[in-house]
């Protein structure tokens, strides 16, 4: 192996050649690194060039070291997180240092601030890019344009002797969650993830205070969370169009959005009011827009259903007028039923009806996406009426949140392997049911199905005949997760609500 002390004197020519330290701080970082892994000596190693210093394996290099020497207890994937990550922090400026720099970027441009934060966040680890390279990535023609699929791998899976570590673990509830302001700094456990790396910047939006960090497992360009200074449960309200205008006002190259504010259709954290955001396109902006109407009382403002398979309302104009026109949006939605579709607003005083907002930048104008959710269950589907049905669930089961509205897919890591055996499957298909692997069963009629619309699938088209039908079970998802369904009845009760919302009624007998 080679020695810990080149290693270390790698990682330090790293951190200079990434920018994260000067010159003059090699000697003091050299030290903190030292006091991290316990040695109170130092051997000179000029080693090989550390030109281009590949950062993953100089880390590697030096936990296993740390593991030969009783540094690592049990020597997990999460023990060796913290670690890396402690030792990376010996690199790192501080948060003063990270949001002056910041500012004074800002306040030249923008965008060459948020660069600078998320070349930090990636160069000091935090972004662990060597993950989620692994993660499986394509693009897929549907009806409403190009989407995006992702297979998450990104995400090590617990490893048994961790889990064993874990049952005699005290609890704790500090930071009180995972988007709580406490993590910038935070050592990490074995329950909590390490965030000795992790930085962020203050904002203000709405006149309230929020932070801006980037997300440690991307799944876009520069995917971004913008997160409430205090641990608030996320609520929609007038205050959330307000918050996401500021924000796309401030950085008009970054769209931002929220999950929804209820389960089922919600996001995975709803505990903390956050949001999520970045410098990426995705196949929801670039979607066609239907006839668009004007609003008496707001003359810059245009409303025009989009063309997804979602039902999505998109309003452009004025940042004032619309944050005033979306809200109008999400109160008349809140209290709109039309049984003859299946939407009610509410059942045993239970309210089901909400929104996921996308705000951004045409321009000079602002623009909102709000997007209809409704989380209503009934005994046919007791996972959300308005969420992947039952077979669907071989490909995606999970909440339909904020990114896969927007038009990318998340799914389960399982599907690579999965995937790769129907392939095997699809060119020699197995002699029976009873022949199949178990796990692979969930796609036994899907299987049939490809068989049967494809009569030429050999090992030059298959993966990609797979990956094409992966994105229509996404179509299907989007659908199903649609208020308003994409036939004729379902059309034309959108466009009554849309009437409703542009006559700007405000009888209550309307929403009933």
């Amino acid at each position: 192996m080679p020695s810990i002390y080149r290693e270390i004197e790698q990682l330090v020519a790293y951190g200079i050649q990434a920018g994260l330290l000067e010159e003059a701080d090699k000697v003091f970082v050299r030290n903190r690194i030292l006091a991290v892994l316990k040695l109170d000596d130092w051997e000179d190693d000029a080693g090989e060039s550390t030109e281009n210093a590949d950062l993953p394996s100089i880390l590697k290099n030096i936990l296993d070291w740390a593991a030969d020497h009783g540094l690592l207890a049990a020597n997990t994937v999460t023990e060796r997180d913290i670690l890396d990550t402690e030792i990376m922090n010996c690199l790192l400026p501080r948060p003063s240092e990270v949001i002056r720099n910041f500012e004074q970027k800002y306040h030249t441009n923008p965008q060459a601030a948020t660069e600078y934060f998320y070349h930090l966040s990636s160069a000091s680890h935090y972004i662990r890019e060597d993950r989620i390279k692994k993660n499986k990535q394509w693009k897929t023609m549907i009806p409403y344009g190009e989407i995006d699929i992702t297979i998450n791998l990104s995400k090590p899976e617990k490893d048994p002797k961790e889990i064993a570590l874990l049952k005699d673990l005290p609890s704790s509830n500090y930071p009180e969650c995972l988007l709580c302001k406490e993590n910038e700094g935070y050592k990490g456990t074995l329950r909590h993830p390490a965030r000795a790396t992790h930085r962020i910047i203050p904002l203000t939006l709405n006149e309230e205070g929020w932070y801006l960090q980037y997300s440690p497992y991307v799944y876009y360009n520069e995917h971004c969370i913008v997160f409430r200074d205090q641990h608030i449960p996320m609520k929609i309200s007038a205050e959330t169009f307000n918050r996401l205008l500021d924000f796309t006002e401030q950085f008009p190259h970054y769209f931002l959005g929220s999950n929804a504010d209820i389960p089922i259709v919600g996001g995975s954290i709803l505990s903390h009011d956050h949001f999520q955001g970045g410098n990426y396109r995705f196949a929801l902006e670039k979607a066609e827009e239907g006839e668009a109407v004007q609003l008496d009382g707001f003359p810059s403002v245009i409303v025009a259903p989009v063309k997804w398979p979602m039902s999505v309302i998109r309003v452009r104009g004025k940042k004032a007028e619309v944050a005033a026109v979306s809200t109008l949006i999400y109160q008349k939605w809140q209290r709109y039923s039309d049984p003859s579709v299946g939407i009610f607003s509410e059942t045993d005083g239970v309210p089901h009806n909400t929104v996921t907002p996308i705000a951004r930048r045409r321009g000079d104008l602002f623009e909102i996406d709000v997007v209809l959710r409704n989380n209503r269950t009934s005994a046919e589907h007791p996972d959300g009426i308005f969420h992947p049905h039952q077979q669907l669930h071989h490909i995606k089961k999970e909440n339909i949140g904020l990114i896969e509205v927007m038009g990318l897919a998340v799914l389960p890591g399982r599907l690579e392997s999965e995937l790769s055996r129907l392939a095997a499957y699809l060119l020699a298909p197995p002699d029976g049911k009873g022949n199949w692997q178990e796990d692979l069963l969930k796609h036994w009629d899907w299987y049939h199905s490809i068989l049967k619309k494809y009569h030429d699938i050999d090992a030059d088209n298959v993966g990609k005949i797979l990956e094409d039908e992966v994105g229509k079970i996404f179509l299907a998802v989007l659908e199903d997760a649609g208020v308003f369904k994409q036939d004729e009845q379902g059309l034309a009760a959108f466009t009554n609500f849309i009437q409703l919302v542009t006559e700007s009624r405000d009888d209550d007998e309307q929403y009933e």
